[in-house]
């Protein structure tokens, strides 16, 4: 490598990195202006967030809190979270717009709508999970408990299990994407996807046991959307794949 080629190099990756830490900048003061007024309202959210169970509860039940600082801590630690939650879209906008430069043409067409459909799954996945799933699986576990048992839950403890189960489905709703990734980067054809159903089937089981309360009830509730949703990827890798000949010709121009 020549002299002239040295210090080239180097105000490259000087660029580089002053870019990612403008971007880096950008999207933790997003997170902080979003934070703002969550934190305002995180008592509010907290009890937006435990309603779900509040309503499987006797008349008259509340959570308890068994550490001083944790009617505090809690809040404060679920506005932070839904304050990146909200601000998600913007901070992955500032990761696409610094790796955008480096990507072929097709290769924007197809990662931009793919990082949009990954955003909406993900919230979708949220909803899912807040609006249907979680009223089932506290009725399950309210009604199931023995004659003259009181459920008392600690916040601290609801918090990190709704959250548990929060990510897990959104990431459930990521399924899709990572098949349509799968086939479109030509790692596993479709026809291959299609033929280890049965594989696929169990291994959706297993992890739903793993990311899932150790009962059968909430594992069901979460497999069966997850292996639906691993179909509805194949359908959309089918539906993308006839476009991959014409992209391949455009990155050749």
């Amino acid at each position: 490598m020549s002299e002239e080629q040295e210090p080239l190099l180097e105000g490259t990756l000087i660029s580089h990195l002053l870019e990612l830490r403008d971007r880096l900048l950008r999207a933790f003061i997003a997170v902080i202006i979003v934070f703002i007024p969550c934190m305002y309202y995180s008592n509010r959210l907290f009890e937006f967030l435990a309603r779900p169970l509040l309503r499987q509860l006797p008349p008259g039940s509340t959570l308890i809190a068994t550490n001083i600082t944790a009617p505090f801590t809690i809040p404060f630690k679920l506005a932070f979270i839904v304050a990146l939650i909200i601000a998600m879209p913007y901070v992955l906008f500032q990761v696409w717009r610094f790796v955008a430069p480096g990507l072929y043409r097709h290769e924007k067409r197809f990662a931009l709508p793919l990082l949009v459909s990954a955003v909406v799954l993900f919230y979708i996945g949220i909803a899912f999970a807040y609006f249907l799933v979680f009223p089932l699986i506290f009725q399950f576990f309210v009604h199931t408990a023995p004659h003259g048992v009181e459920v008392k839950t600690d916040i601290s403890n609801y918090l990190d299990f709704v959250l548990v189960l929060v990510f897990s489905f959104g990431l459930t709703f990521e399924v899709p994407v990572a098949v349509v990734l799968l086939v479109a980067m030509g790692l596993v054809p479709v026809e291959k996807l299609t033929k280890i159903r049965g594989y696929v089937l169990i291994a959706v089981f297993v992890i739903a046991a793993i990311l899932t309360p150790p009962d059968a009830f909430s594992q069901t509730v979460m497999a069966v959307p997850m292996y639906l949703l691993y179909e509805g990827g194949i359908l959309f890798a089918r539906l993308l794949a006839p476009r991959k000949p014409a992209a391949a010709a455009g990155e050749g121009d």
